[in-house]
């Protein structure tokens, strides 16, 4: 399920800068099964068609629970790759990344986002909190930076593209900083 969610942050970063790309490309149909069109999903994200003689799609309604309980089914959250300490700080080629930042429910995590928090606030960064056992931990974090977006993700994939090992970081289009 993590994996699941990781994969999920990731592409709701790359979709931001993908859509601002591909927003005239015509979907291309690969393959079609039958069944019920997926047409209205697509509609809702490309309000330029709006010139068209057909009547505007209305948006589907989420079939997802309570988020709060959606999110704790998903706790705890584990990144074996990961562990706080100092991360070395280099630069990287990645345009169009959305600015993110990785935490864990530690003492060292808490004091780096009450540091950074007006800065992090400033980017719109996003915040993975790659270690955090329980709800009511994910809430302490962010009691201490109700400003920013704070979601329980692994961190072991982005870890081994990126050869991250510790945290907290900060991960920009041009760098990774303590």
């Amino acid at each position: 399920m993590n994996r699941i969610a990781f994969a999920l942050a990731l592409g709701l970063l790359a979709a931001s800068t993908a859509h601002a790309q591909s927003a005239t490309t015509p979907l291309v149909v690969i393959e079609d099964r039958g069944g019920v069109s997926a047409l209205p999903y697509y509609q809702v994200l490309n309000p330029q068609d709006a010139g068209s003689d057909a009547p505007p799609a209305s948006a589907p309604a989420p079939r997802i629970g309570n988020p709060t309980d959606v999110e704790a089914a998903m706790l705890p959250v584990r990144s074996a790759r990961l562990s706080p300490g100092d991360e070395p700080r280099r630069v990287i080629r990645a345009p169009g990344l959305t600015p993110l930042f990785l935490i864990g429910d530690d003492d060292r995590s808490r004091a780096w986002l009450r540091q950074r928090q007006s800065a992090l606030h400033d980017l719109q960064a996003v915040g993975l909190v790659v270690n955090v056992a329980s709800p009511e931990a994910l809430a302490s974090l962010r009691r201490l930076a109700p400003d920013l977006m704070l979601s329980p993700v692994s961190g072991d994939d982005l870890a081994g593209r990126l050869g991250i090992r510790h945290y907290p970081v900060l991960i920009t289009a041009t760098g990774i900083e303590p």
